[in-house]
């Protein structure tokens, strides 16, 4: 049988997408073909294809909030999808489509309507992008991270709260490698910084007042990763500061490898993302988060304010957030040891660890 996969955009949408295609081919091994559909060049399709994934492309735009010139042009591309959308259907023949958010599921997903395929959808947020909004009037289930976004969901009966899926490499990582991978000293602490998959420019411009504090200091280390786009002017403004080749600090423009360094965080600075969030969580690290306030339907504060609430994270509002601000925050919690326990004790508490499995068990009726 053959299923689609779809998700795009960020790898909040893709991550959880693959997790659960992982867990699909490990059940049912020879018996799936799984397909990835995802945009020409969107980084959905590095990281399908380095799974082992087939990739189809769909050609899609995101829609404007408001009418303007773009309007026009993304109803155009839309179309486009949508006739990609039915060849890939029809080539394929799929017994069951998957999507976990972005634009790029809204095509295939809505062609697999016309088609009579089976729609399943996750949300990952607290509040729901307006893609899977709309999908959630097809879809068969529509499986959910939090308790709170239910309310702004129709047909009650199909929605599972499931939690999050998370790659299963994240359970797998050996702690003594990573701290000789990163060349990190294991009874120092650890602060882990990222502003998701594509960077943060906010926490990167934070993030060099908290350097320039520890620059030469042997007692907190520093993972930093900038975001592929924002790499070659951190590196700059590092060298400004003169402080590029300290031992305790480590920059990586995007690290594949992140579940290695989450395993050994101390703390975790980072923007509201659901997969972050489902994440961290899971490994029960305590966190600063400052949700970027330009994403859709601004739903990364709707993400953090779940973590405030059950004591997991420190929240900082992308307007309030500077250098000094962040760095007085850091040190606070690194040097309350009780506090740190509480609020990683506090996050491990909000997230479903077997998301993937539950998810995949309810798709067990389209998949016999």
């Amino acid at each position: 049988m053959n299923i689609i996969v779809s998700g795009g955009g960020t790898g909040g949408h893709i991550y959880p997408a693959l997790a659960i295609a992982n867990e699909i081919k490990k059940r049912y091994k020879d018996n799936v073909d799984i397909y990835y559909v995802g945009t020409p060049n969107g980084m959905e399709k590095d990281l399908a294809e380095r799974e082992g994934y087939k990739y189809r492309y769909v050609r899609v735009k995101g829609m404007p909030r408001s009418l303007n010139k773009e309007s026009f042009s993304s109803a155009k591309e839309l179309l486009l999808g949508l006739n990609d959308s039915r060849k890939i259907i029809d080539e394929i023949k799929p017994k069951l489509i998957i999507a976990t958010g972005g634009y790029v599921c809204f095509p295939i997903s809505y062609m697999g309507k016309v088609k009579k395929v089976p729609i399943c959808i996750h949300e990952q947020n607290a509040y729901p992008g307006i893609t899977n909004k709309i999908l959630s009037r097809y879809a068969s289930k529509v499986f959910v991270t939090f308790d709170e976004s239910k309310k702004y969901f129709k047909n009650p009966d199909r929605i599972i709260l499931t939690g999050n899926p998370i790659r299963e490499e994240l359970f797998l990582v050996d702690k003594d490698a990573a701290y000789k991978e990163f060349d990190i000293e294991r009874d120092k602490p650890i602060v882990l910084s990222f502003g998701g998959s594509g960077g943060q420019k906010s926490l990167n411009e934070a993030i060099l007042n908290f350097i320039k504090n520890i620059s030469g200091e042997n007692d907190i280390q520093l993972i930093h990763i900038t975001g592929k786009s924002h790499y070659d002017n951190f590196e700059e403004e590092l060298d400004k500061l003169g402080v590029s080749s300290c031992k305790n600090i480590k920059i990586f423009p995007y690290l594949y490898e992140l579940p290695k360094a989450l395993n050994i965080a101390t703390l975790a600075i980072a923007s509201a993302g659901a997969i972050t969030l489902a994440e961290i969580s899971a490994l029960g690290i305590p966190s600063i988060l400052i949700p970027k306030a330009y994403t859709a339907e601004n739903h990364q504060e709707y993400n953090a304010k779940v973590f405030e609430e059950a004591g997991a994270s420190v929240v900082i509002k992308e307007k309030d957030i500077d250098g000094e601000a962040l760095s007085k925050t850091i040190f606070e919690l690194i040097h309350d040891k009780e506090k740190l326990l509480k609020m990683g004790h506090n996050a491990k508490k909000l997230m479903n660890t077997n998301a993937t499995e539950k998810i995949v068990d309810e798709l067990d009726q389209y998949l016999r």
